[in-house]
């Protein structure tokens, strides 16, 4: 550690001024999300004009379940790492929610609390080991843990089911009252995934989360300004673990069904997808993502051969013309709002 002063940006190149500046200024970023959430109060609602179609109902709460997943995976990101093991953190919120519901019949609650706690452990003691290396290194660590994690929940016998999983798990259920239709889920859904966002926009309003955006912007300069890089990424590292065990128990409790091979590597690969899409350095990036990209597989099923084709030459077109994401283009037209 240094005694550099982040006071001292006219001694500093270009570029590490504006980082330093983007630490200490006095306006915090998301101001413009003050329009943004009515909008995203008239989204959520949408649905609800089309609670006599059950599919479009089900497209709505799978896009809620993975907007709060891919917000995880957003937070990870915004401190410069790419997880490839997501899905893994997802499904341990998925399991250990589903054990403590049908072995030990504890309320849903409690249940999906077990799940999300179960992830930030094992994601506080995974990144304590591997949140130091960095770039390709990372990736390929991740990615391992990923398999590791779905052959261990493949051998897990009777615990885990198995290759077979585990059936007939009981609606969520809050207060008395069960949440056995998909319309009674997607208000559960909608209100979480909403919370989801509320919770991201309010991290990145607070000098926490503008320390999480100098980390990744620029780890050099924010560790010479006083921020831990390692205790910000293992800050992100286990809060976007969370909302991927969090995502996990909520879709067990709405499918009812649970297996290993739901939580592989291609779901994390789908959430990077939307990620990437959407955008990687807005709140707003992950809504578009799961919004745009949820729904395609369900719609292109007839022509399932060609998907993975789709995408990838999707992922290319956004990577080569549109860097940024979708929000990018938002941001040419109305500004740098909504980070």
């Amino acid at each position: 550690m240094t005694n550099a002063s982040p006071t001292t940006t006219s001694t500093l190149p270009n570029h590490k001024a504006e980082g330093v500046h983007a630490m200490t200024s006095d306006t915090p970023p998301g101001g413009a999300w003050k329009a943004w959430i009515p909008g995203l109060l008239i989204l959520f609602a949408a649905p609800l004009l089309l609670a006599g179609n059950p599919f479009y109902i089900h497209l709505a709460v799978l896009i809620c379940l993975n907007i709060i997943f891919v917000n995880g995976l957003a937070l990870i990101n915004r401190t410069g790492q790419l997880s490839f093991c997501h899905a893994a953190f997802m499904g341990m919120g998925a399991f250990v929610a589903v054990i403590c519901t049908t072995r030990f019949h504890t309320p849903f609650f409690v249940s999906v609390f077990a799940g999300v706690a179960a992830s930030m452990l094992i994601a506080f003691l995974l990144g304590a080991v591997i949140l130091r290396l960095q770039g390709v290194y990372f990736v390929l660590v991740t990615f391992c843990f990923g398999e590791l994690s779905r052959l261990v929940l493949l051998e897990g016998g009777d615990i885990t089911g198995g290759a077979n999983g585990i059936a007939n798990i009981p609606p969520a259920s809050l207060f008395g009252f069960t949440f056995d239709s998909k319309l009674s889920f997607y208000c559960l859904a909608a209100v979480c995934a909403f919370a989801s966002i509320v919770l991201l926009i309010a991290l990145f309003k607070t000098p926490k989360g503008n320390s999480l955006d100098a980390v990744g912007d620029n780890p050099d300069l924010a560790e010479a300004s006083g921020i831990s890089i390692q205790g910000s990424q293992m800050f992100a590292f286990v809060l976007g673990s969370a909302f991927a065990g969090f995502a996990g128990a909520l879709l067990a409790h709405y499918l009812g069904f649970v297996s290993p091979e739901s939580f592989n590597q291609h779901i994390s690969v789908a959430a990077i997808i939307m990620l990437v899409i959407g955008g990687r350095g807005s709140v707003l990036g992950p809504i578009l993502g799961a919004l745009i990209m949820t729904p395609l597989p369900e719609l292109f099923r007839s022509a399932i051969e060609t998907q993975n084709i789709m995408y990838g030459i999707t992922l290319i077109l956004v990577l080569k013309f549109l860097p940024m994401g979708l929000v990018g283009i938002g941001s040419k037209f109305f500004g740098k709002g909504g980070k």
